[in-house]
């Protein structure tokens, strides 16, 4: 097999793009679509050639790179290209989707003749613009010589997992993550709201646990773009109480009641109804202020 693949990468939003960009700089043929074309054509000028149509994007494609919001989502745009998709190609499915939706998604694949790879991705948009992502995969090993082509193109370490794509383990995996991400970020918010409402200085919050047991590096980044008012979407308002709902019926259907995963999905959910939604999720901070 050449070294250069044709990849089809669907969604080119906050991940997307980058994703996009290190597979093009990889020597890969890169075709990219995006629902909104406008935010994908300044990858041209990266050597990736934008198109207007899902199906054109994928007719004859080596691999199938999907990134978007979620399952209904992803199997809509699939579902479009049906009948460009070429029989053994690989499809990595990187976005959060949930377990219902990957058994979904992993049903059509088979169906297709596709070899399906259950692989999201940890990582902010300036992690996927420097091609570090951690890519954790599951698989079938006929998958393997193309997937590692594209994941050594964007990410910087990849954690094949046992089991058949189909069950989502890297998927259930990526949900336990996010579940810890987003309890930070859904805390650190609050906190800061709370120091306001109380008339404490949020340095001296900062300052007391500095160096210490309970001062966390992601709490210093959240904390920092509350502060500082910057809002700049690495991860959405919108894409946090998405992720939220699915760690919440996920765990629940598994047998454990989620209840600070209900709670922040709900949290996130009042600040996107407030405008916040496409803001970074920092800007979850709002949802204690207001209706």
């Amino acid at each position: 097999m050449s070294d250069s693949l044709t990849v089809a990468v669907l969604g080119t939003g906050l991940m997307g793009a980058g994703m996009a960009r290190n597979l093009s700089a990889a020597g890969h043929d890169v075709r990219a679509w995006n629902r909104t074309l406008s935010r994908a054509e300044p990858l041209a000028a990266d050597g990736v050639r934008v198109v207007a149509d899902a199906a054109e994007a994928v007719r004859g494609a080596d691999a199938v790179l999907t990134m978007l919001l979620d399952g209904p989502a992803t199997r809509a745009v699939v579902e479009g290209a049906a009948e460009a998709l070429r029989p053994g190609a690989v499809w990595l499915q990187t976005g959060t989707v949930g377990p219902e939706a990957q058994a979904g998604l992993a049903a059509f694949a088979a169906e297709h003749g596709l070899l399906f790879v259950d692989a999201p991705v940890l990582g902010t948009r300036p992690v996927a613009d420097a091609g570090q992502l951690n890519v954790m995969a599951a698989g079938p090993d006929a998958a393997r010589p193309v997937a590692d082509k594209v994941f050594d193109a964007i990410g910087a370490s990849t954690l094949w997992l046992p089991g058949d794509a189909a069950d989502g383990p890297a998927s259930r995996l990526k949900l336990v993550i996010n579940n810890w991400v987003l309890a930070l970020t859904a805390a650190t918010g609050e906190t800061l709201a709370l120091a306001k409402a109380l008339g404490v200085d949020p340095d001296h919050f900062l300052g007391t646990i500095e160096g210490g047991a309970l001062d966390v590096p992601y709490l210093r980044m959240k904390a920092a773009a509350i502060l500082g008012g910057d809002f700049t979407p690495n991860f959405t308002v919108e894409g946090a109480a998405k992720d939220l709902r699915l760690i919440a019926a996920a765990g629940e259907a598994a047998g454990a009641r989620m209840d600070l995963a209900a709670a922040g999905a709900a949290r996130f959910q009042r600040a996107a109804d407030q405008g916040h939604a496409a803001e970074d999720m920092a800007a979850g901070y709002f949802a204690s202020f207001g209706p």
